[in-house]
This record gives structure tokens, C-alpha cells and sequence, in this order.
């Protein structure tokens, strides 16, 4: 069963960088479409970007300019990179296939923005 384990949350200040990891245990995953989304206290789970098996990319516009998501086959791996964070940019981050499995979904990796 594939599964997608996520890394690199942390505590950041406003203005921060971080990079967020998704690991997925089967290659087969670089013939999907596969995203990040988030989930904010209190708020619904929303995509936050995408990138396509050709690598086409589409972002929220809330995260525009500021994130980057990017895959690497080889290591069968998606990255988020998340400059200029903002303190509404505070969520439980999600990696899963678009549009998502609910088998897929893991436990997520903690973003938190604050001075």
C-alpha cells in the first residue's frame, strides 16, 4: 500500500523560509498529479498547490510568488519551498495525490508562523 509521509515543519518567524518533504513508498506516484494542502485551526483542508506528472504547476492564490513546489522522480519525493511566510500561513500540511485519496492521507507536518 503507497504510503506519503511528510517532513520539515517547524516554528518559524514571519518573513522565513521553510522546505517540506513528501516521500511516497511507491514509484508510481510520478504518474500522478500530486499536491500540498493545507489545514488551518478551524478551517477546512485546502490545496494549496499542485504539480502534474509533466511538471506543470498551479498555485493558491494566497501562496503565489511566495511558494514553490517542485518533485523529484528519482527519489520519488515532492517539495514545498515556503519563503516569505506569513502568520496566516499557520497550518497542518498535507501531501496527497489531486484530486486526493483519502487512503493517502497521512499525519501531516506542522507549520507555524509567529514572532
Amino acid at each position: 500500500q503507497v504510503q506519503l509521509v511528510e517532513s520539515g515543519g517547524g516554528f518559524v518567524q514571519p518573513g522565513g523560509s521553510l522546505r517540506l518533504s513528501c516521500a511516497a513508498s511507491d514509484f508510481m506516484f510520478r504518474f500522478y498529479t500530486m499536491a500540498w494542502y493545507r489545514q488551518a485551526p478551524g478551517k477546512q483542508r485546502e490545496l494549496v498547490a499542485r504539480i502534474t506528472s509533466g511538471g506543470s504547476t498551479d498555485y493558491a492564490d494566497s501562496v503565489k510568488g511566495r511558494f514553490t513546489i517542485s518533485r523529484d522522480i528519482a527519489k520519488n519525493t515532492v517539495y514545498l519551498q515556503m519563503n516569505s511566510l506569513k502568520p496566516e500561513d499557520t497550518a497542518v500540511y498535507y501531501c496527497n495525490r489531486d484530486p486526493p485519496s483519502d487512503p493517502l492521507w497521512g499525519q501531516g507536518t506542522q507549520v507555524t508562523v509567529s514572532s
